[in-house]
């Protein structure tokens, strides 16, 4: 089995300060970021906090999405875990449109066993660099970067 996963991770900046703190909304986006990257969601929790800020996560069986939001800041921190051959960047579009955002920063990590990360020609193998026998640590480094 694969185990070759795509993780982004997404900050948004200037975006709708109510909505950052409207826990009923985020819980509907985060559901329909996951159906966007073509996801099968199998639960979810989210929690708001007081005075302001919600977390929640929608549990995937391809992975999950998490988020956090700092709305007094007009902030919010997504990451989208995915394997099984889902793209999560198709949910960023989606994801800025609905809360609203001015600007962002995204970065993408590849997860996985290197020898299928390898596979898959993601990373060439000359990336790859095993840190320690004794344990799974590897560091990865995108070919060509």
């Amino acid at each position: 089995m694969k185990t070759v996963g795509r993780h982004l991770l997404i900050e948004f900046y200037d975006c709708d300060r109510p909505l950052l703190d409207d826990l009923d909304s985020l819980r509907k986006i985060m559901t329909r970021a996951a159906e966007t990257v073509g996801a099968s969601v199998v639960g979810e929790t989210f929690h708001r906090f007081a005075p302001q800020g919600v977390s929640g996560t929608v549990v995937i069986a391809e992975s999950h999405l998490s988020l956090h939001t700092w709305p007094e800041n007009g902030y919010a921190a997504i990451d989208i875990y995915t394997c099984g051959g889902l793209v999560p960047g198709d949910a960023f579009d989606y994801l800025a449109s609905s809360l609203h955002a001015g600007s962002a920063r995204q970065r993408e990590i590849i997860r996985g066993l290197p020898e299928q990360i390898d596979e898959d020609r993601i990373f060439e193998s000359a990336d790859v660099k095993v840190l320690s026998r004794e344990c799974e640590l590897v560091e990865l480094r995108r070919a060509g970067g």
